[in-house]
């Protein structure tokens, strides 16, 4: 059943007092990046929508005064914003993205998923239990840094945890670009400790296992409980699948908020900057390394070795990142050989065509 969202798509005031009330589609994002790319003109016979949701019949876009399906047509995902062509739906244009979150799809398919665009912020979350893993996070700070958004950690689940403190160290020590945020999803800490990314007009995606409280955190977020949540398993600490699609849920004060299922296979492509600026003090060794094509193992003249002997270094933390770049260059060449491989078979396609028209 598809969610009614009339009931917040409308103007409100940026903060108490303030003399500017959003509109309606200030609400949804609409942001001077995208504005530019169209014309009054243009807006007016092709009106802005955003996709809150993508169905294999269509995606779910609403505007200023639209709340609409459009079938199968636009490359788009949750979050992108399309210029509405009544006429012809499937023709609409997509606004190019101020950012783009993607992994390589699960399984054997050498291929892009988009998870979604035009985010402001990305909240990582994690519970300060079994599913705490520092290279996962390393994985969706990577994610973030290469689509230029912004990363913010969140620990859930304190309560639950004998030695919370060590939970916080060890997600600090990952980057300094990333603030991590120790709070209770449940209670009104969320609106209070992430206010100052919840500003209205900006996007926020929850990322990160199943369990770990991310539809919780918007429920607080929203102060409803209108998205349905379960409690993690007790055996192993592990969250069932209570968000099975991606939705951009917009929040009564003017935030968007994308909810997004947990990754089981979270494969990265095409995210070379994102992990060298995760991993940007062993990025920075490796350009004082003797040879330019170091691989950082057994190599005469290696400043990450002799970082490592040296003590500077943690010899888990290299391998983490020699797996994340190892990852990276396979998939991102896996894809480049795929998509040569659909162009030449493309243009074989169209040559038979014209020589049957012949």
């Amino acid at each position: 059943m598809t969610r009614d969202y009339s009931q917040f798509l409308k103007p409100i005031a940026e903060g108490d007092g303030a003399k500017h009330k959003l509109s309606t589609l200030e609400t949804l994002g609409w942001q001077p990046y995208f504005a530019q790319q169209t014309s009054v003109d243009e807006m007016a016979d092709t009106p802005p929508v955003r996709v809150i949701e993508v169905h294999r019949t269509g995606l779910h876009a609403v505007g200023d005064g639209v709340d609409t399906m459009i079938p199968p047509g636009p490359d788009a995902t949750v979050g992108d914003w399309l210029l509405l062509d009544r006429a012809h739906p499937p023709s609409s244009r997509v606004l190019d993205r101020k950012s783009l979150i993607k992994r390589r799809a699960a399984g054997h398919d050498r291929q892009a998923q988009l998870i979604a665009a035009n985010i402001d912020t990305a909240f990582i979350v994690s519970s300060c239990n079994q599913d705490f893993n520092v290279a996962r996070l390393e994985r969706y700070i990577a994610l973030a840094f290469e689509a230029e958004v912004a990363p913010v950690i969140i620990l859930t689940k304190t309560d639950l945890c004998e030695a919370p403190d060590q939970y916080v160290a060890e997600a600090s020590a990952i980057s300094s670009q990333v603030p991590v945020v120790v709070l209770d999803a449940r209670g009104e800490e969320p609106r209070s400790k992430l206010a100052d990314w919840c500003r209205p007009g900006q996007t926020l995606a929850f990322l990160g296992s199943s369990g770990v409280g991310k539809s919780t955190l918007i429920n607080a977020l929203s102060g409803t409980r209108s998205i349905e949540t379960q409690a993690i398993r007790e055996d192993d600490a592990k969250g069932h699948h209570t968000t099975t699609s991606r939705q951009l849920h917009i929040l009564p004060d003017g935030c968007a908020v994308l909810d997004t299922p947990g990754m089981r296979e979270l494969q990265l492509m095409d995210v070379e900057a994102g992990v060298a600026d995760v991993f940007s003090d062993l990025h920075a060794l490796s350009t004082q390394c003797r040879f330019n094509d170091c691989q950082h193992q057994t190599e005469p003249g290696c400043a990450v070795l002799a970082a490592i002997e040296a003590g500077e270094v943690d010899s888990v933390r290299l391998a983490r990142w020699q797996k994340l770049v190892a990852e990276d260059r396979h998939n991102s060449a896996s894809l480049a050989q795929r998509k040569s491989k659909d162009k030449m078979l493309g243009k074989t396609i169209r040559q038979i065509q014209k020589l049957k028209k012949k």
